[in-house]
């Protein structure tokens, strides 16, 4: 299935024959202090700086009815996001991923995205759209 919105990886996720939970890392940008005269051009204009992770959280997709809903939620949490990363991960026929299991992909996925290794998870903007990122 193409995912081409927040809407479509819901749909995915609840389709999958193994139970899913869904993993959300809410991540700013930030422009280095020494960052030149161009790299500041570009920041301002909405391009470059560094991914910095502000909170991680998961949800099951029956939990989720919405991107609004999400976006709802992450405005509890405090300072303002730039882009959602998004991954899945598959438990059993039976039950979700276990609790243990779900914050140690989370970790991972927070550590990854601080190093910048983002191509295995899906980044949707502020309207729940992909977002491709060179």
């Amino acid at each position: 299935m193409n995912i081409e919105n927040f809407s479509d990886l819901l749909l995915a996720a609840r389709a999958q024959p193994l139970q899913q939970h869904l993993l959300f890392v809410f991540v700013d940008a930030v422009l280095a202090d020494d960052a030149n005269a161009q790299q500041r051009a570009g920041f301002a204009a909405g391009h470059g700086g560094t991914l910095v992770p502000i909170r991680g959280v998961d949800k099951s997709p029956q939990a989720l009815s919405s991107f609004d809903a999400l976006v709802q939620e992450a405005a509890q949490f405090g300072p303002a996001w730039r882009l959602v990363f998004a991954a899945a991960m598959a438990g059993t026929s039976h039950s979700a991923p276990d609790g243990k299991a779900v914050d140690s992909a989370l970790k991972t996925m927070v550590t990854a995205i601080e190093r910048g290794e983002i191509a295995g998870y899906l980044a949707l903007d502020r309207e729940g759209l992909p977002v491709v990122l060179a």
